[in-house]
């Protein structure tokens, strides 16, 4: 049978009321117990029952040990509270930076391309011209020096084929001069070939 969701209020019957507290309370320590025991953590739960009883569960051997490691560390959050905030505060200022050089960017790009150029002055324009000559400038000199590299990496490779050229043709004439010195013999027969026999 499963069970429904109940719904989370304060419970006016007063012997439900302790009888829940009673088992959800178990329930706590019961779970603050494993997750010290699966996780090694240091834990500790401090529970006041509504009579003003306590209950209490800790890892370590003294709850005031814990205590004390809680308080330090409250205040060691508080003291750097202010670096914090100042670490908080750079990074949004870099963020806030980052997005304008964005922005910038964006516009600039555009403007190369040739769009949104309706609200530049004459200036800007002038400044967008100069940009795109440069450009330029820079991707033909890097044109010619890719044209350059890639002719010498020809006259390199025809070289080579030359060089395979004479070597095949030296080898290619001994052979000929070999061949034009043996005799061979050679006889035509005409006709069938039962004539050759005779």
């Amino acid at each position: 049978m499963v069970r429904g969701k109940i719904q989370i209020k304060r419970i006016e019957n007063a012997t439900s009321r302790q009888v829940t507290f009673s088992k959800r309370r178990n329930g706590l320590l019961k779970k603050a117990y494993e997750l010290y025991v699966l996780c090694d953590a240091e834990v500790a739960v401090i529970i006041f029952s509504n009579k003003g009883k306590l209950y209490e569960f800790s890892s370590c051997d003294n709850m005031q040990n814990t205590i004390e490691r809680y308080r330090q560390y409250k205040k060691d959050v508080q003291s750097n509270t202010p670096q914090i905030e100042r670490y908080r505060q750079q990074l949004r200022l870099e963020a806030e930076n980052m997005a304008k050089k964005i922005e910038f960017l964006e516009v600039s790009k555009r403007r190369m391309l040739g769009q949104n150029l309706g609200s530049c002055s004459i200036d800007e324009l002038q400044e967008v011209e100069n940009q795109l000559e440069r450009s330029l400038r820079n991707i033909r000199a890097r044109k010619g020096y890719l044209f350059k590299e890639q002719i010498l990496q020809l006259k390199a490779k025809e070289r080579y084929m030359q060089e395979e050229n004479a070597k095949l043709s030296a080898k290619n004439n001994g052979t000929t001069c070999s061949q034009q010195n043996a005799e061979v013999e050679t006889e035509l027969f005409l006709g069938l070939p039962e004539n050759r026999c005779s």
